[in-house]
């Protein structure tokens, strides 16, 4: 279809065109305002994308996790196997919603790693509208279901400010929630603005809700509106840690792994050949540097690396059937033939943020620690339930991402970029079953959607002038397999991982392994060593011809360069964890310079980034409360949950407060004798040693005054307390802070208030 919507939006106010005469009797008719009208024609479009998947992941693209519902698309429409993200989530969802590069829409990096530049502060920029924004405004109803990591942290509590919520962005229903990892089993939801409550439910899954949210959506709208087209955006969390799935899934993949990472990769190129989404002389990269050789690994790891396969294995196939649901509604509505769904399998490639070791709880890793394999063989059985946070060794993210190099964040090699595309349109694609090859860029689906839907790319969006489209439209290989490719140049860059595509070849410069959240501020990027591919005839950028083509490299190297000072790349930062504690960064906080906050009873979910910064330096909780008896018992305050955080409660009486370090300690502190019915002031006491983060404590537990318990804490966590969970007051929301307590825990006396207030630094 050929745009001819107005290139500025909203439309103008209406004006009555007619004659107006002194009364009604002696004016023209009248005439309302009619809603606006989608192009004629103009189809629906579901966009599903999933989370941290990698090229060889699934067996629509020779993996060895089955995703009948991809056969399916890819039976009747098309393959694209030279797709391409940008190795992160928050930067790809940005390009993804904008049709703009990720350093353009200011999302350098996710929200919790935002710094104060242009491209880097993760604010997306009003001059970067948004595809269900301007649908909406173009006649269409729109949805997001699932994940939204492009809202700043600062943005997320109950007060706002909304205009980059969902609903915010375009979107007229979001659910789902605002964060880049979430608990499958215990999830903190929003339905628009408004916390969802906790599901009762005791088979509940994440996946399945939001396709049951999803599948909803689109049977009322279409109900109410048979005739207006829909935008659905489907975001499951999967299948990003927690690694978390139904038994009845994990138990279907017992033993299918136990040929280890380096079977596997070899296993799956040779499934890409036969399926024709790899040409047949692919070359297999070489294990990424730093990577153990299953062969080396003893009896013990291999039996604890499967089993995490395996849960993983299960979380994909999972998400996959989930995701058939949402595509078997809308093939029975009456349009179905005019509606385009385009699947893309990952935001990035497969995460190594499990480290080498695997982990049980992601956020150790963004707190810079590694567990230990032998710890973590001890739970094997408990592996994808509500326990862990877990997440798989890296060398199972390298073999997901066969036949290319590295991982997710490795912006520089296919591994962290290159991502199985399928797009099915009844009406509008004859080559069913077809693959096509073009150069192509996450960019390029909001071009595509409004060439498709005839929509004209608005210069101006609710009063403000719009950065172009830097996306480039594919619709032209729908018909012409063999069509040139128009995407001639692209830059990469992801935590300084570099690379320039340009005109069929790469140059690709890695930094800092992405299974180590260290980083060597140090580092110089002008000693980084670039490598150099060529792409028309390596696939798989297996052979590094830098050496042979110098001047080719030196060329693209310079060429990244101005195309860093273009989309606002600079200035580059290989800073790691640090950039996750927003309080050294001086990100915005709505706590502001406050060193004190009060908290009443119903406060929950409040967001970290929205609570005083408490993590190393001395702080105390004064909690006011009334018991109604000697066993009352309940939640007063906690901050956290299961992967790392704290919590003040009642039980039998007796007061309990629990530091969670991480999941990997639980130093717990209990007074001995249960609260008399009546009014008592309870108090923590958090005397932090110093001497920089992550250090020691001496804790000491109070009520009215007097001290009933305490101890050491010989260290502390440094960066951040807990990926999504929040701060609750009277209750738990979220996973638990140490599984001896059911949720939600409701306290069953009455809190008056509860004071936190810090003391000094360290």
């Amino acid at each position: 279809m050929t745009g001819k919507t107005p290139d500025i939006l909203p439309r103008p106010d209406f004006h009555f065109e007619g004659e107006i005469g002194r009364t009604y009797k002696d004016s023209d008719p009248a005439t309302f305002p009619q809603p606006v009208q989608a192009p004629k024609g103009a189809p629906n479009v579901v966009v599903i994308l999933l989370d941290d998947v990698g090229f060889g992941q699934f067996s629509t693209f020779g993996g060895g996790v089955p995703s009948p519902t991809m056969d399916r698309l890819a039976a009747e429409g098309l393959r694209f196997n030279r797709f391409h993200t940008t190795a992160l989530c928050s930067p790809t969802r940005a390009a993804l919603i904008t049709g703009r590069n990720h350093h353009s829409t200011s999302f350098a990096g996710i929200t919790e790693l935002a710094t104060g530049y242009d491209g880097y502060c993760c604010i997306l920029p009003r001059s970067c509208g948004t595809v269900g924004e301007v649908l909406r405004q173009n006649g269409y109803m729109t949805a997001w279901v699932g994940k939204n990591h492009n809202t700043p942290t600062w943005e997320t509590s109950a007060v706002g400010p909304f205009e980059r919520w969902a609903n915010g962005l375009g979107f007229d229903y979001f659910y789902g929630f605002n964060c880049g990892d979430m608990d499958h089993w215990n999830p903190v939801l929003f339905e628009n603005r408004n916390l969802v409550p906790v599901s009762n439910d005791p088979a509940y899954h994440l996946t399945e809700d939001i396709a049951d949210k999803a599948v909803a959506w689109v049977r009322k709208v279409k109900s109410i509106a048979p005739d207006r087209p829909y935008f659905l955006y489907v975001a499951p969390g999967a299948t990003h840690a927690p690694h978390q799935a139904p038994q009845e899934w994990i138990d279907k993949f017992k033993g299918q792994f136990d040929m280890g990472w380096d079977a596997y990769r070899e296993q799956t190129l040779e499934r890409q050949k036969k399926l024709s989404v790899v040409p047949k002389d692919t070359k297999l990269t070489e294990r990424s540097k730093g990577l153990p050789d299953w062969e080396s690994l003893n009896a013990d790891q291999k039996r604890l690396y499967a089993r995490m396969m395996e849960v993983f294995a299960a979380y994909g196939a999972q998400v996959d059937a989930a995701m058939g649901r949402v595509v078997d509604a809308v093939k029975a509505l009456p349009d179905a033939d005019n509606t385009i769904i385009i699947y893309i399998a990952g935001d990035n490639g497969s995460s190594a943020e499990g480290g080498l070791e695997g982990s049980l709880n992601e956020n150790a890793f963004f707190n810079g620690l590694a567990e230990s394999w032998e710890e973590n063989l001890k739970a094997i059985d408990e592996i994808g339930g509500p326990k862990h946070f877990n997440h798989f060794p890296a060398s199972w993210a390298h073999a997901m991402n066969a036949p290319f190099q590295w991982t997710k964040q490795v912006a520089s090699h296919l591994g962290g970029t290159r991502n199985p595309m399928i797009v099915s349109w009844p009406d509008g694609i004859k080559d069913k079953g077809g693959l096509r090859d073009q150069f192509m860029h996450v960019i390029d689906i909001v071009p595509t959607i409004y060439e498709l839907a005839g929509i004209t790319p608005p210069t101006e969006l609710n009063g403000v002038a719009q950065k172009p489209i830097e996306g480039i439209s594919f619709a032209y290989t729908f018909d012409e397999a063999k069509a040139e490719g128009r995407r001639k140049t692209q830059y990469f860059e992801l935590v300084v991982n570099r690379a320039l595509y340009h005109d069929g070849w790469m140059a690709s410069a890695p930094s800092f392994v992405p299974w180590d959240p260290n980083r060597d501020e140090g580092w110089d990027p002008d000693k980084a060593v670039w490598e150099l591919y060529n792409l028309d005839e390596d696939f798989s950028q297996a052979h590094d011809l830098a050496a042979k083509h110098p001047e080719k490299l030196r060329e693209l190297q310079d060429l990244w360069w101005v195309e860093a000072a273009r989309y606002n790349v600079l200035p580059i930062d290989w800073r790691g964890t640090i950039r996750m504690n927003g309080e050294l960064m001086g990100r915005p906080s709505l706590s502001g310079d406050l060193t004190k906050m009060t908290y009443y009873e119903g406060m929950t979910a409040l967001p970290g980034a929205a609570c005083l910064p408490m993590l190393n330096k001395s702080w105390t909780i004064k909690a006011e409360v009334q018991v109604p008896d000697d066993a009352a018992e309940g939640m007063i305050i906690t901050q956290g949950g299961s992967e790392g955080g704290y919590g003040l409660y009642l039980r039998e009486g007796k007061p309990v407060f629990v530091y969670n370090f991480l999941s990997l300690e639980r130093p717990t502190f209990t007074g001995e004798a249960p609260l008399a019915a009546g009014k008592h002031v309870i108090e923590v006491d958090f005397a932090y040693d110093g001497g920089g983060l992550g250090k020691g404590a001496d804790i000491a537990l109070k009520v009215d005054g007097a001290k009933v318990a305490g101890g050491r804490l010989e260290r502390s966590v440094p960066v951040q307390f807990t990926i999504f969970e929040g701060l609750d007051i009277g209750m738990d929301t979220g996973s638990p802070i140490d599984w001896t307590y059911p949720l939600p825990f409701r306290f069953t006396g009455k809190i008056e208030q509860v004071e936190v207030a810090l003391g000094a630094s360290g």
